[in-house]
């Protein structure tokens, strides 16, 4: 007979792909992320880098690894800016994941998702 947990487990590894999406985007949607960033001399951030940003929050917060997330454009520091990234699942399903700067210090962005 088969326990619950080893049920469990077997049917976590078989699905994994299925649940990565949803724990990612419940973490950035439940626990809600803030960022600061050292940007150097002008108060921009690439959009590269910002997304690197953007995969490493999540991932560290639920265990799972880091999802491919785009930006389109780079981020201004300047307080109020938004922009919307996109989040794509292994399987191809997206999430969007909108940033704001909440505040700008000297060179250093920071912002909420």
């Amino acid at each position: 007979m088969t326990s619950r947990s080893e049920f469990f487990t077997a049917t976590t590894r078989s699905s994994a792909a299925i649940w990565i999406l949803p724990a990612v985007a419940a973490s950035v949607l439940l626990v809600g992320c803030s960022a600061s960033v050292n940007i150097g001399s002008t108060a921009k951030m690439s959009s590269d880098k910002l997304a690197t940003i953007l995969a490493e929050k999540p991932a560290a917060t639920t265990g799972q690894p880091k999802p491919h997330i785009t930006c389109p454009e780079d981020l201004a520091g300047k307080v109020g800016t938004t922009t919307r990234c996109k989040l794509t699942a292994d399987d191809g399903s997206t999430l969007g994941v909108t940033v704001k700067v909440s505040s700008v210090e000297g060179d250093q962005i920071n912002f909420d998702f």
